[in-house]
């Protein structure tokens, strides 16, 4: 019971923080329940359903608040929704420190493209198939380590000009897409705790409502880059002390 609860508030807290970027916690929650002792691909699996649960809660609001601009988005699920479950399939033919080494590189590359992704843009670079392209690279890479891929999507649209809420609402709704299909790609080699699945995803589903609407109301979206990419970074520190020191 108490294995349930941990991580039940673990994903609670993640989720709400990530939310509030627009981004989904699987980038935060795969290396630490790996930390944690859980096996790698089963801490992917779980971190692809949670970025589900908790982007499409932020999905449906922000549909029936209007600011959502699919047309927008378009170009981001056809390419990540090919590219992600091509990534997981790949996953179980590569070596454990080898995936744990690239999710550090994500973690490193998300926390600084956050941080040095607000500076103002004169020109916006808005063609599709550079969201064709975007959307296909992160998907492979974020298949491969069990992450949804928005926290290195979102800093990307903004350095192209996008605006940031506009990027952030578009990725909630694109991530539930490639994360969904990776998710069952995992499942045909993994043996899933679904009684921890379940936990999560509740867990999840409340921290997307809690982070969208403390992003809505109460932080702009500078603070929350900020505050993100700060646990990104610890994250990765302490992931680089384990592989190095184990």
């Amino acid at each position: 019971m108490e294995y349930y609860v941990i991580y039940f508030f673990l994903t609670l807290a993640l989720s709400t923080l990530f939310s509030m970027g627009g981004v989904g916690s699987a980038i935060g929650l795969v290396p630490i329940f790996s930390m944690m002792g859980m096996p790698l691909n089963l801490a992917k699996a779980i971190g692809l359903f949670i970025n589900s649960a908790s982007t499409i809660t932020a999905s449906i609001m922000n549909f029936f608040r209007g600011v959502l601009d699919i047309k927008f988005a378009i170009p981001l699920i056809i390419s990540i929704m090919i590219a992600t479950p091509i990534g997981a399939w790949m996953s179980q033919y590569v070596q454990k420190e080898i995936i744990e080494w690239v999710l550090v590189a994500f973690l490193v590359v998300s926390a600084l493209l956050l941080i040095f992704s607000n500076r103002e843009q004169k020109v916006v670079y808005d063609k599709a198939w550079i969201l064709y392209v975007i959307g296909a690279t992160v998907g492979l890479i974020s298949g491969t380590i069990g992450v949804g891929g928005g926290s290195l999507i979102m800093p990307l649209l903004i350095l192209l000009g996008f605006d940031a809420k506009k990027a952030a609402y578009a990725i909630s709704f694109v991530i539930p897409f490639s994360t969904l299909g990776a998710f069952a790609t995992y499942l045909s080699f993994v043996d899933m705790d679904w009684t921890l699945l379940g936990v999560v995803t509740v867990a999840a589903i409340i921290g997307g409502y809690l982070g969208d609407r403390i992003m809505h109301y109460r932080l702009t979206p500078s603070q929350v880059k900020k505050l993100i990419a700060v646990v990104l970074l610890l994250l990765a520190i302490k992931m680089i002390y384990k592989l190095i020191g184990a």
